[in-house]
């Protein structure tokens, strides 16, 4: 068993969401920039990136999240709207935003940090801004600038909508064809499901 484990925290979205962010990806696709593009079956969106976990503290990272989600009742979450970070201007990390049911996504994550922390992760300094991670820009060139001005033109773009109900722990294993998730655990919001 390896000693440490690569872990992150998300909410997992349905396969209609999946779908459409898909779609987005292949219109973006049209900008010949070079992008590292996330395979839609990973598209998830993440709560809290931990990195390497002792395998030993991993049932405590678990019991901390469930802890953290039953603290929020399940509610609904629209995704919508492609964007840029830091910019569509300058885009280097793309993705598709939420809308409706937003403050329930960074209401959990508060809890779910703050139950994390106190096993002693490190809080984020800047503000939780829910999203789903498309792809990242791997080199600057010209393109980059018709990249940018596609996301733009699809800042009113409509993905569907996510029951989030429970939050997973995963594991991420880096393989050469791209990352491997396993579910841990599955923390079910407000103690139930």
């Amino acid at each position: 068993m390896k000693s440490t484990i690569r872990t992150f925290v998300a909410v997992e979205i349905n396969r209609a969401v999946r779908d459409r962010a898909g779609e987005l990806i292949e219109q973006l696709r049209a900008a010949p920039a070079d992008v590292k593009w996330v395979d839609v079956h990973n598209l998830h969106l993440t709560l809290k990136f931990l990195g390497e976990v002792p395998a030993r503290e991993i049932s405590r990272v678990c019991k901390a999240v469930e802890q953290g989600a039953a603290k929020v009742e399940p509610f609904e979450l629209e995704v919508c709207g492609a964007g840029a970070f830091p910019s569509a201007a300058r885009p280097r990390t793309l993705w598709l935003g939420t809308g409706s049911g937003e403050q329930g996504m960074i209401a959990l994550h508060d809890h779910v940090e703050a139950a994390l922390a106190k096993l002693g992760f490190r809080k984020e300094h800047r503000r939780f801004h829910p999203h789903l991670t498309l792809g990242r820009v791997r080199r600057d060139g010209p393109a980059v600038a018709e990249l940018g001005q596609l996301v733009k033109a699809r800042a009113d773009f409509h993905a569907g909508q996510v029951k989030v109900n429970q939050v997973v722990v995963f594991s991420s294993q880096l393989q050469p064809t791209g990352p491997v998730y396993e579910a841990l655990v599955r923390a079910k919001l407000g103690g139930k499901c």
